[in-house]
């Protein structure tokens, strides 16, 4: 990303917007707009291989894995708001398992671009089965939208949920059936 050129981008926006970016409150909104658009999109510019970092190992094991509650944060690629909620993962190994915190970096690389949820949950299906050869995967994401809550219809309480089942989490009725089951427990207090 040109730096230089998204903060020229966002001054002229602000004007257009009626401000005038050399106010006070607005003459370094150019810069902390440019770099908080960086960070937040940084998942364009990385690929699996690179998040994955070799955090593959091998385990004679075919059970489940599952994380949940994984917080994401993405921007919508229609009106450029963000939606937040959270993922949960499983996957059935087989004989290779991915470092936990991986899970959470591999959502990350996904939901840090411009997005739509549907397809936020898909590619994050996809990379667990791609990184470690899995023998199903299940992903549900349960997001909030802003571009609904604040503007259009204004639904404040709106939640979407998607979800992504490879493999034999897909084929596998009792397999589906025991990850969503694990997802939906409530934490031990």
């Amino acid at each position: 990303m040109d730096r230089a050129r998204t903060e020229t981008l966002v001054r002229e926006l602000l004007v257009e917007l009626g401000e005038d970016p050399e106010r006070e409150g607005l003459r370094s909104t150019p810069s902390r707009v440019a770099a908080s658009l960086e960070f937040l999109v940084r998942g364009q510019s990385q690929d699996l291989a690179e998040v994955v970092n070799g955090a593959i190992f091998e385990q004679d094991t075919n059970d489940m894995v599952v994380v949940r509650d994984i917080e994401l944060y993405s921007l919508c690629e229609h009106h450029l708001l963000p939606f937040f909620g959270r993922c949960h993962i499983g996957y059935l190994a087989k004989g290779k398992v991915l470092g936990a915190s991986k899970l959470a970096r591999i959502v990350d690389l996904f939901a840090r671009r411009l997005q739509i949820q549907e397809r936020l949950t898909n590619q994050i299906a996809r990379a667990v089965m791609e990184a470690i050869g899995a023998q199903g995967v299940g992903v549900v994401v349960e997001a909030r939208h802003l571009c609904m809550m604040m503007r259009g219809v204004e639904k404040r309480t709106s939640l979407l949920t998607t979800s992504s089942v490879l493999g034999s989490m897909h084929d596998s009725l009792p397999t589906r059936a025991e990850f969503l089951t694990l997802i939906s427990k409530k934490h031990p207090t």
